[in-house]
Formats: C-alpha cells, sequence, structure tokens
C-alpha cells in the first residue's frame, strides 16, 4: 500500500514538474513567425514612408474601417491622418519571440526586449504583441498592445529568466474570432469625446447607438464615432466591479463636445459621477440635446 501511495505522488509530482515545464515554454510556429513578420515590415515601411496604398494592403479591413471612422469623427483629413501617428512602429530587430500561433483566422505575435520607439532614452525591456486577422487567405496586420513592465517587474524577471507562464495566459493567446466589421460613419458635425474614470471597475458605453466602448480599470477618453448630430443624442451605460476591487471606487463618465472654434472650451453634455464609498448603477441611460444655443456655446457665442 505504502509503495503505491509512493508510486502515485511520484507520478503527480513528476506531472505538475512537466506542466511547469510546459508553462514555461515559449511556442513559436517558425514557418508563421517569418510569414508574419514579413507582413508587420511591409505595414511598417508603409507607416514610415507614409504609404497610403501598402498601408490598405497590409492592415486589416476592420482596423481600415475603425481607423477612418475615428479621424472623420474628429473632423480631420483622411487618409492623410492615418500616418500622422506619435511614435515610429518599432522595429523587431533585437526582439526575442516568445509565443507566435495562430488560431482559425486569427494570429498572435508576443515579443520580449528593448521595444524602441524612436523617441530617444534609453529602451527598457517591456512586451510588444501584435494581432493578426486572415482574410480570405493572406494574413493582415490588425493592431499592437505594448506593455509596460516597470510596475511589474517580477514579471520582467522571470520572462528573462526563461520563466514564460505570464505570456502564456488566455489574453496572449489568439481567440480564433476576427473582430466584427463596424459601421462606417460620415464626417462629425459636432466632435464629441468620452472620458470616463474608472479604478476598479469595467465600463461598456454606447454613444448614439453606434460608438461603442469599454474601459478597465483606467482613465481613458476617446473620441465618439461619428461624433455629436443635431437634436437628441443618446448615452447608455453598463457597470461592474473587477475582481481585487473593493466595489466603491470613485466612478466618473462624461461626454464633451469639442469646439473648433480657438480657445473655447469643451461643453460638458453628460456627466455620471458616484463619489467614493457611493452606490453604482449597474445600468443607465441618459440623453442631451445639441440646438441653436448649444450651437453658439461651441461657436463662441
Amino acid at each position: 500500500m505504502n509503495k503505491r501511495l509512493l508510486t502515485l505522488c511520484a507520478v503527480f509530482v513528476t506531472l505538475f514538474i512537466v506542466k511547469q515545464r510546459a508553462d514555461a515554454q515559449a511556442v513559436v510556429d517558425a514557418r508563421l513567425k517569418s510569414h508574419l513578420e514579413a507582413v508587420y515590415m511591409q505595414w511598417r515601411k508603409a507607416m514610415i514612408k507614409k504609404n497610403y496604398n501598402l498601408w490598405a494592403q497590409f492592415t486589416a479591413t476592420h482596423r481600415q474601417v475603425h481607423i477612418k471612422n475615428r479621424i472623420v469623427s474628429e473632423r480631420k483629413p483622411y487618409p492623410a491622418m492615418v500616418f500622422n501617428v506619435p511614435a515610429s512602429p518599432p522595429s523587431l530587430a533585437g526582439l526575442k519571440a516568445l509565443n507566435v500561433r495562430a488560431k482559425g483566422a486569427t494570429a498572435i505575435g508576443v515579443y520580449f526586449g528593448k521595444v524602441d520607439f524612436g523617441v530617444g532614452g534609453k529602451p527598457t525591456e517591456n512586451l510588444l504583441v501584435l494581432h493578426y486577422v486572415n482574410e480570405r487567405g493572406r494574413w493582415k496586420y490588425d493592431m499592437a498592445d505594448y506593455i509596460r513592465l516597470n510596475d511589474l517587474k517580477d514579471v520582467r524577471k522571470k520572462l528573462k529568466a526563461g520563466d514564460l507562464s505570464y505570456v502564456n495566459q488566455k489574453d496572449f493567446q489568439p481567440s480564433g474570432v476576427v473582430p466584427r466589421m463596424p459601421i462606417e460613419v460620415g464626417r462629425a458635425k459636432y466632435i464629441a469625446k468620452i472620458h470616463v474614470v474608472a479604478p476598479g471597475r469595467e465600463v461598456k458605453m454606447r454613444v448614439n447607438k453606434v460608438s461603442d466602448h469599454r474601459v478597465q480599470n483606467d482613465i481613458v477618453s476617446e473620441v465618439v464615432l461619428g461624433g455629436g448630430v443635431d437634436g437628441l443624442n443618446e448615452v447608455q451605460f453598463a457597470t461592474k466591479s473587477l475582481e481585487g476591487s473593493t466595489g466603491k471606487e470613485v466612478l466618473r463618465i462624461r461626454v464633451f463636445l469639442m469646439s473648433v472654434v480657438k480657445g473655447v472650451q469643451p461643453v460638458k453634455v453628460f456627466d455620471y459621477w458616484v463619489k467614493e464609498n457611493g452606490a453604482v448603477k449597474k445600468f443607465g441611460s441618459a440623453n442631451f440635446v445639441i440646438d441653436r444655443a448649444m450651437v453658439n456655446k461651441l461657436n463662441g457665442k
């Protein structure tokens, strides 16, 4: 009996060690890696050279629509503003591929190293996560997540030591679900933006049944796709506490109309504010109206 028990214990220990080693190993499809990196390099070249045709060729269609929607919703010129970005897309040279895998028509490449955006200074070792989708048999670049590890120094230390358990989590794996195609919007008549302060919470918003927003444990400002419209405008939101929160954190959800007249301050048209320890609605909705008086205010009259 004791021998059988010892044998079972030995099996469980062996399985645990094997699982730990599996968690720590990189999952890199070499052929896929080569192909996706070629796609990214072409997309990066298009951004640097400001080549719209090349950019459109290597950018996922749904991402093109999303970017166009954001630009025209700020009443800016498209496609010129596609290339108006705060930093140059980083090269993959010198970065280590930790995970490169596909699921269905989606793929993700996870890289670790000194990610250099060309803004000067000394880049530190962080994570760059590149997302791709497959359209009619061709991989196209979708978007990137840049994860600074300054506040996750233990994670950085483990990654340098070869422990990849952090990047083997679900968030770093392709979902297999291609993002849905956004509704294409026209040039906004009135620029609108949301501003959400949501520590410890997830907030989902929809403005005018077109512009969807999601904020998790963050402070975020985003443009409202389609902007404000003459007459009645609608705001809907849903909130929930995230794991590890107290449920008593402050929450503020605002919508502003932005003037195009120099010196005229934004006009607040919606404000849901719950101070610390206050009761937060799980769901809410409200309307605001853009009328002649509002337009005069935006025009500084």
